[in-house]
């Protein structure tokens, strides 16, 4: 027996607020890692913190594969990959460029599937949010670390990958069964990629500060995210993540002294302000999703595809 979504649908509001929860955790927890990157490398600070958050979310959930569809339990092991890669590519970025402008240039992964999933309004808020990025980054001044702008271009590709495997596994899975699978996945991927060249590098208490960072980001944030994104768009949880920019200036300047400049400043006026309109664009149609009666994972609507094609 099913019920209608329309009758139980989250508010975009609930959504809006998971979000914003999110990426103040994502942007406290880097400006704390910060401090450990002398000692590991931004690479060893973000296999630590993934090793830590998979093997958490293991032992915690304690997934069966066998109740995963052949679909979803591939879409989880690909959000796990582009999770490692956001990961390990943006702490690249952090050790070359300050944390408000490495994440102004990631948020274009973003805010690329709000341009290409949004329409109207929505869109629009979209180019507003452009505007603020290009006045956070100054590409003109010339002062900006090429390689540096790479990585986090390269983790933008990887955000934007984050953003839409990310709703198609919470519209599949319910709780945070799907990071179950995807962050084990990230934190392999990780070991195979930097894990051999840090593990003689760690110490009981490097161990102890992984722990609490891999709680900071990604465990409660990922999850927090996923349940936003059962709640809001593709396109509308991408602008709305035009507030990360302006949180991580933030952040930067209290947290370490990266003084932002009036342009900077107008940058962060134009991305608060796409967030919001964002969050009155934002909604998840109804439709698409239909809930069973004793509590099982929410299924896609007949005819109704859980995330548009594309």
């Amino acid at each position: 027996m099913f019920r209608s979504a329309a009758r139980h649908a989250p508010s975009a509001r609930t959504g809006t607020s998971m979000a914003v929860v999110a990426m103040l955790c994502v942007q406290l927890g880097l400006a704390a890692s910060v401090g450990l990157i002398d000692q590991l490398g931004s690479a060893g600070v973000a296999w630590l913190r993934l090793f830590w958050a998979g093997l958490l979310l293991l032992v915690l959930v304690r997934p069966r594969l066998s109740s995963f569809s052949r679909e979803t339990l591939l879409a989880g092991v690909a959000l796990g990959v582009v999770t490692s890669g956001m990961t390990l590519l943006f702490m690249a970025a952090l050790t070359r460029l300050p944390l408000g402008t490495a994440a102004a240039l990631e948020f274009l992964g973003p805010l690329g599937v709000a341009v290409l999933r949004s329409r109207g309004i929505a869109r629009a808020w979209a180019l507003v949010a452009a505007g603020g990025v290009v006045c956070l980054t100054q590409p003109w001044d010339g002062a900006v670390d090429g390689v540096g702008v790479a990585f986090a271009l390269s983790a933008a590709v990887c955000w934007a990958g984050y953003i839409l495997l990310t709703q198609r596994v919470g519209d599949a899975v319910s709780g945070i069964g799907g990071l179950a699978i995807s962050m084990p996945v990230a934190a392999v991927v990780a070991t195979f990629v930097v894990g051999p060249g840090i593990v003689g590098k760690l110490t009981p208490e490097l161990l102890l500060a992984g722990l609490g960072l891999a709680l900071l980001v990604p465990v409660v944030p990922f999850a927090l995210e996923m349940g936003a994104l059962r709640r809001l768009t593709a396109g509308a949880f991408g602008t709305l993540m035009a507030l990360e920019p302006a949180i991580a200036l933030v952040i930067g300047f209290f947290a370490l002294h990266q003084v932002p400049n009036l342009i900077a400043v107008l940058g962060i006026g134009l991305v608060v302000a796409a967030g919001v309109g964002a969050e009155r664009a934002g909604g998840r149609s109804p439709s698409g999703m239909v809930e069973e009666t004793d509590g099982t994972p929410p299924t896609p609507a007949v005819g109704v595809p859980a995330l548009p094609p594309g």
